[in-house]
């Protein structure tokens, strides 16, 4: 029998994978406590963390998990319903590669738009160092913002950010909010009036954009009914059934091909051959324009995790038309 006790979830209101998994706790009605991850809270953190990093999962029984999509995965083996997964597999690991797209790629717009403006850092700052000292006075609280900032503006290098990347990483901000504007105004969530496993991911990093002042105040300009999702997601619930791909091919399918299949696989694949030449930079061309970055250990072993997923499919013959059609075919392939 499960332990009735709640899982103890340590997490931030400005960590976007900390939000994704609270989503989904409250989706599945899983007994947990929010935990902040604060001054109090710190050392107990510590001892059941093997890296410090949110989101932390820990059962009654002491045992921990992190990294949002295994803990995710993980609950959902135990937890299978309502599925978070559609039962016609080629939208199952369509849903689980637009999840990629949104840990790996739709990150970066988040945390450029979040540390590259001086009234978002400065925002940030503010939140960050409130939630993390509470009870702190005033000029703690002022000092500690000037730190965050100076220990985060320079992290911009690890997700590509520079003035020569920032047009191509607002753009495709821009383009994914304008295909998913048209895409939710027939539907509750991207699958259908049910969230998928790709809702919580992409939720995560737009939900972090709409509390930043300069993200946030062009989405309330352009992308209302993205806003909407967005709040439907802090409290999800199935309303409905998953669509067929007929249904969802005429404004999902351009997501997939003008941002998964365009820009984040050439980047992740290009990032892959990289780490394999034992380089410490890459170069790649998105979309005729060049964007450069150190490389990323962690992004290859992710490559790697959605290859075994789509390998591990018995019949693709639904599938595999889909992906050469959004350009996303060849990236799956067991070599890079």
């Amino acid at each position: 029998m499960d332990d009735p006790r709640p899982l103890r979830l340590f997490g931030s209101e400005l960590s976007p994978f900390s939000v994704k998994v609270r989503s989904y706790l409250r989706y599945k009605r899983i007994p947990h406590e929010w935990v902040v991850r604060d001054s109090t809270t710190l050392a107990e953190f510590q001892r059941h963390a093997r890296l410090p990093l949110i989101p932390l999962v820990l059962a009654p029984d002491g045992t921990a998990m992190q990294d949002s999509t295994p803990i995710i995965d993980a609950l959902e083996a135990r937890h299978p319903e309502p599925s978070i997964h559609p039962s016609e597999p080629a939208l199952a690991f369509l849903s689980a590669l637009i999840e990629e797209y949104a840990d790996e790629w739709d990150n970066k717009p988040m945390f450029h738009y979040r540390w590259f403006y001086e009234p978002d850092q400065v925002s940030a700052a503010d939140r960050i160092a409130r939630e993390t000292m509470p009870g702190a006075t005033e000029e703690a609280l002022g000092g500690a913002c000037e730190m965050i900032r100076q220990r985060m503006v320079p992290r911009l290098s690890f997700v590509g950010s520079s003035e020569q990347t920032k047009d191509l990483i607002e753009g495709s901000f821009r383009r994914q909010l304008a295909i998913l504007e048209v895409h939710l105004a027939q539907r509750r969530y991207l699958f259908g009036d049910r969230p998928a496993f790709a809702d919580f991911g992409l939720f995560a990093q737009l939900y972090q954009c709409s509390t930043d002042p300069t993200p946030g105040a062009l989405m309330r300009r352009s992308a209302p009914g993205v806003l909407a999702w967005v709040a439907r997601m802090l409290d999800p619930r199935a309303e409905g059934e998953f669509e067929s791909w007929s249904r969802l091919e005429p404004t999902l399918a351009p997501l997939l091909r003008e941002e998964v299949g365009a820009v984040f696989l050439p980047w992740t694949l290009a990032n892959a051959r990289a780490i394999a030449a034992g380089e410490k930079e890459f170069s790649v061309e998105l979309g005729g324009r060049p964007f450069s970055q150190e490389t990323q250990r962690y992004h290859a072993k992710s490559l790697g995790a959605l290859r075994v997923r789509y390998a591990g499919l018995v019949d693709r013959s639904a599938l595999d038309p889909i992906l050469r059609a959004t350009g996303c075919f060849e990236a799956l392939q067991a070599a890079a």
